[in-house]
Formats: structure tokens, sequence, C-alpha cells
């Protein structure tokens, strides 16, 4: 911990983050601070410092802090049962399920795979397209075939685990872990005739390479800044797919349960130009802050791919990580929060660029998963500031800030967070 940061901290902060560096790995850098309770889109520290929350635990807390209708069901299902092990079923598990393929749009036959994190939902896509793809000509080993690859796009983020890591473009964290899963290559996101190349690529002779199983992307990628996809672009990669027999994966792990206006990223026009994926993955806002994510299988045929043994968890899909699913859900519904995730973002965005401050270049993003582009890298500056003045934001990128607030966020406290965007200093310094 800095100095710096040191002498902004309250006494119960500094007292408690002491604590944490001496027990805690440190995978995650010093703690801001050290949070205490929360209500609604507000959250308090152990000083009794009040913040106004536009990041929600990054794209977790859909229903914010401690909303009556998410505690009410989780407490009575911790009453009745919390876990029961996948060796039993539970309502909730079954009824979250069908809900999700409902919301998904996805056909008849289409199955749920239920993890605790998108990282492991992501797992699970990976491991379906890699038996999908010993499925396909000129991939059985046996018969003289190549092993059939996945192509993930430039700064991609799709976990930390070994499998999703393989996937995940980020270098710094990649290459110490080198080498990851093979047969997953990376062409750059939005260009067009790198990935039609790499399609090209499958079977030429002695140096051709195996047949591709599937592409894995995010239309919206979160970590690399809040870079969407371009829509034409994400019609070729489909179209590519149809043509060589492959799968889309795409990763809803941020852009997932009404974030971004719409129950999935890859129902906005503007985003997937109509593209019906044959996976989505999920995690983040779909159990309002406890931890479930997963994976959903378009059509019958694709999902009887995992069979009994194939694939599991311990904890997934559990009773109460699925009231809490249930519950969720169900608020954004009752609530009209998906309009609500438009209405709002739109403020936002419109009102950075009305604040007449000369450090905001532009803003992008859709619904309620956005950011500011700034006239230089100094986002971690803006960060420690807003936070000092009581709104937490998101340094995504050198010169970049991420808001995600809950979905349920008011106009009100978009103008509040606006006011303090207004004042920040231009001439921060860099980080």
């Amino acid at each position: 911990m800095s100095t710096e940061q040191n002498e902004t901290l309250g006494a119960e902060d500094s007292k408690w983050l002491g604590e944490y560096s001496q027990v805690h790995m440190n995978v995650f850098g010093t703690p801001l601070r050290v949070m205490d309770h929360g209500q609604g889109a507000h959250i308090w520290d152990v000083d009794g410092n009040e913040y106004l929350d536009f990041l929600a635990g990054i794209a977790v807390n859909s229903l914010g802090y401690a909303h009556p209708k998410w505690v009410k069901a989780v407490s009575e299902q911790a009453a009745k049962v919390a876990h029961i092990s996948n060796y039993f079923a539970s309502e909730p598990q079954i009824e979250l399920a069908a809900k999700l393929v409902k919301l998904a749009g996805a056909p008849e036959g289409s199955k749920v795979y239920f993890g605790n994190s998108g990282a492991e939902g992501n797992e699970a896509a990976l491991k379906l397209a890699k038996l999908y793809g010993r499925t396909l000509p000129g991939a059985l080993p046996s018969i003289g075939g190549k092993p059939a690859r996945i192509l993930a796009m430039t700064h991609g983020f799709h976990g930390r685990t070994m499998g999703a890591l393989s996937a995940t473009w980020k270098p710094n964290i990649r290459k110490p872990y080198d080498p990851l899963v093979p047969d997953i290559e990376f062409v750059r996101a939005g260009d067009e005739v790198a990935l039609y190349e790499a399609f090209s690529q499958t079977g030429l002779g002695h140096y051709g390479k195996g047949p591709i199983a599937a592409v894995i992307l995010e239309l919206i990628q979160g970590e690399a800044g809040v870079q969407p996809l371009g829509a034409d672009y994400v019609k070729f990669v489909r179209e590519l797919c149809d043509i060589n027999h492959a799968l889309l994966i795409i990763d809803e792990v941020q852009t997932g349960i009404g974030r971004t206006g719409k129950w999935f990223a890859f129902q906005r026009e503007d985003l997937s130009g109509g593209v019906t994926p044959d996976m989505v993955t999920f995690a983040k806002g779909v159990a309002g802050g406890f931890p479930m994510g997963g994976m959903i299988a378009f059509g019958e045929k694709l999902a009887a791919l995992f069979t009994p043994g194939s694939h599991g968890s311990t904890f997934a899909g559990n009773p109460l990580g699925a009231a809490a699913g249930l519950a969720t859900l169900g608020v954004i519904e009752d609530d009209n929060l998906i309009a609500n995730a438009e209405a709002r973002g739109q403020q936002l965005r419109d009102g950075i660029m009305v604040t007449g401050n000369p450090l905001y270049v532009s803003v992008r993003g859709r619904g309620l998963l956005d950011a500011v582009e700034l006239k230089h890298p100094c986002a971690h500056a803006v960060m420690n500031y807003c936070l000092e003045h009581g709104l937490i934001v998101n340094a995504v990128a050198p010169n970049a800030l991420r808001f995600a607030p809950p979905l349920i966020v008011t106009a009100e406290d978009v103008d509040q967070a606006l006011a303090v965007l207004k004042d920040v200093p231009a001439d921060l310094p860099n980080d």
C-alpha cells in the first residue's frame, strides 16, 4: 500500500487492510477499501464512508445490494436446503435452467450446464467444442487426421483457469503458464481477412491444419476497454462457421442478463446483426451476487455430446444459487430493468459528453456496460479521484474508465455520478 493511499484511508480500513496483506495471496493487489454493507446502488466501508457503486462487483450485482426479494429468496432457500450434490436435483435448479433457455430464445432440445463462474462456463463450452471437433471430417488422429482447432480473438478475455486462459489474449497473464491447451489460435478481432485465412488453412496437404471446431468471442470485449465488435463482422463469423461446420460460442459472461439492454447481447441487432450462437456462456449478473455461471448449448444434437461423467462440478447448480438466480431474473422482469438499463446507459453516455470536461474524448458501450475514453492514460488517477469523491468506477485500460452499475440504478444516481465525473481534473498525472 502506498503512503499516499494509506493517508486517504480511515482507521478501520487501514487496520483491516494490514491484516488482509498478512493472510491473502497477493493476486489482486491491495484492495482499495474494506466494504461493510450496501443498499441499492450504494455501499459503505468499515469507516462509514458512503459510495455510489458504478461497478457493481464488476457487472455482478444486477439488483444492487440487499434487494428485499433477493434476500427473501436466498434466506428461505437456505432455511430449506443450500446444497445437495449433483447426485440429486432441486426444483430451483430445474426452473432456472428452463428460464435461461427460454430467455435465450434457444430451440427445443437446448440444455444448460451450470458452473460457479464465467471461467467455468467457458471451460464447459471449450470442452464441448473439443468433443464436437472430434466428429468433424479430417479430425480423427486414428485415421491420420489432425486435431480440430478453436479460434479466439485478440484482446478477448474468457477467464483464468487453464482452458479459459488458453482462449484469453492478454500475453502477460498467459505467458507464465505456457504451454497452455493446444490447438487454440488467435485471429485479429474485427479482421475479416484474418478470419478467412485461418479457416482457409484447414487441410492444405502436409502443412495444412485440422478443421475448426469453434470460434469463441465476446460481442463487447469488456476487459479490453469495453470495445464492441461490429455487427457485420459478427455476421461474417457466423457465415464462415456455417460454411465450415464450426460452432459459434458467444461469451456473455459480462454482457448477459440484461446488462446491454437485452437479455443477451447477441439479441441486439446492432451488436450481432441478428446471429444465433451455438453456445452462450453466462455468469456475473445471473444470480445477483451469488457465485454462478454456466453455458447453454443450442439444440439437442450439440447438447447430447456431454454424457454422464464427461464434465461436472460439485457445487454447480446448487439450490441456494439457483434460488438467487430465479429471484434475480424475476426482479429484472417484473421491474422492467432491461428497459432501465437501456435508458440509464443512454443517459450516462450522453451526460458524460456534455459535461464539458476536456479529459473525455468519447464514450462507447451498450446499456449499462460503458466506457469513456480519456485524453491521456490517467485512468487509475481518475478512478482514485472518483473514489475519494464517493463514486466507484473502474480503470479498465490506461486511457479508459468502465461503468457497469447495477440494473436498478436510477436517473438520480446517474446524475450524481455525472456531477463527480464533471469535476475530475483534466490535468491528472499519467498512471
